[in-house]
């Protein structure tokens, strides 16, 4: 949902205001936008986050003029938060963050131009973290997250053999991987009016070690494609982000976001299969994606003392470059737009509301499959959190 399988959508009340939370600590999500600001949070709470993510794509094929779609299912990313103090105003934080902040779910409709390259793809990856914060001074405060990255893949496409009732063979990839990684971040309050946030998010090697690789062909080349183990890995890129927080009036807060992503790491998709055969061969496919940035703007307004607005947008630039665009993740540079809502009920419990709206469009043709066309893309995503203050 922002550059190639990023997913950032892990607070509702940062996601109104473009995603942007470096450096504006106001609920237990900042664990994972910044644990440096964390020590700056009075209080305990639970926070759970959920978001319905609604994506549909459409390719014209430039050769043949056809048309095709996305019939992907729902996407739900999710976040849930635990933050906590042994004492009222404590300098020392602990809590735990677990949260998908990358993953792709698209599949395509039965017998596309593209089915040789791809027909489906769910990428999950679900980080754990458990995290410490600590004020050193009224002014600076520090933070450290362990990362434990755990999830799965499934991707599939057809294979141009065709059976006596005239079916293309059909190829499946399945496993789970995991891998480590960790979240740094502080933060820095100047004066009361601004604030100032620097965090690092490592990357984290997905690997898959016994995978599962499944074929369905005709009888008569089946030993051509033999069931058996694989193994690959899918780098998560490492994120570097810089935020700033300023406070006009007692009821405004601006903020702004700059994220610098590692994609540059996603340079290769390889496969290594158990079973090789002169059909079967492991492979090597060239990404070559790039380093990006990704700009995130956007502000609150307290309506009253139960209800808070906000509004953001962000420019995320594709780290995919021209000539390797693929129906897996058909990215573009584009602009989200966010807007939210919170409601406070009484002192304990507070929810928030979000919503995300993006469009965007890429031509391009892929260098080694030679699929060329145009894919536009929509996506809309609502999403809901509770907080419970004790």
């Amino acid at each position: 949902y922002a550059q190639g399988f990023q997913v950032n959508l892990q607070g509702q009340a940062q996601q109104g205001m473009g995603g942007a939370g470096i450096a504006y600590p106001q609920d237990a999500a900042t664990l994972f936008f910044n644990p440096g600001s964390c020590s700056f949070i009075n209080e305990n709470a639970i926070n759970i986050n959920a978001n319905t993510g609604f994506a549909k794509s459409i390719f014209l094929d430039k050769n043949t003029s056809i048309i095709s779609e996305t019939k992907s299912p729902v996407a739900t990313p999710f976040a849930a938060y635990g933050l906590f103090q042994l004492k009222d105003s404590s300098k020392l934080k602990f809590g735990l963050a677990i949260y998908t902040p990358f993953g792709s779910t698209v599949q395509w409709e039965d017998g596309w131009t593209g089915r040789f390259v791809l027909t489906k793809l769910q990428l999950k990856a679900i980080y754990i973290q458990p995290t410490l914060s600590y004020s050193l001074t009224k002014k600076i405060g520090i933070g450290a997250g362990f990362v434990y990255a755990t999830g799965n893949v499934n991707l599939q496409k057809d294979i141009p053999v065709i059976d006596a009732n005239g079916n293309y063979g059909h190829a499946e990839l399945q496993g789970k991987a995991r891998g480590y990684g960790y979240n740094l971040g502080i933060y820095y309050n100047p004066i009361k009016k601004l604030s100032i946030g620097l965090t690092y998010r490592s990357h984290v090697n997905m690997n898959v070690k016994n995978g599962e690789a499944k074929f369905k062909v005709p009888s008569s080349i089946a030993a051509n494609f033999p069931d058996g183990k694989f193994t690959s890995s899918l780098p998560l890129p490492s994120v570097t982000s810089l935020g700033f927080a300023y406070k006009l009036s007692s009821k405004t807060t601006l903020a702004l976001d700059i994220n610098y992503t590692g994609w540059k790491a996603y340079d290769t998709l390889s496969f290594d299969y158990e079973n090789n055969t002169a059909s079967l061969i492991d492979t090597k496919s060239a990404r070559k994606y790039k380093n990006t940035f990704a700009f995130r703007v956007g502000g609150d307004y307290k309506i009253t003392e139960q209800f808070t607005a906000r509004l953001g947008f962000a420019y995320a630039l594709s780290p995919v470059p021209n000539g390797y665009v693929t129906p897996e993740t058909p990215d573009a540079n584009r602009i989200n737009y966010t807007a939210g809502l919170g409601y406070k009920i009484k002192k304990h419990f507070v929810i928030n509301a979000s919503f995300l709206f993006t469009t965007f469009k890429r031509e391009g043709t892929n260098l080694e499959t030679n699929l060329s066309g145009t894919y536009k893309t929509n996506v809309v995503i609502p999403g809901l959190s509770i907080i419970y203050k004790f």
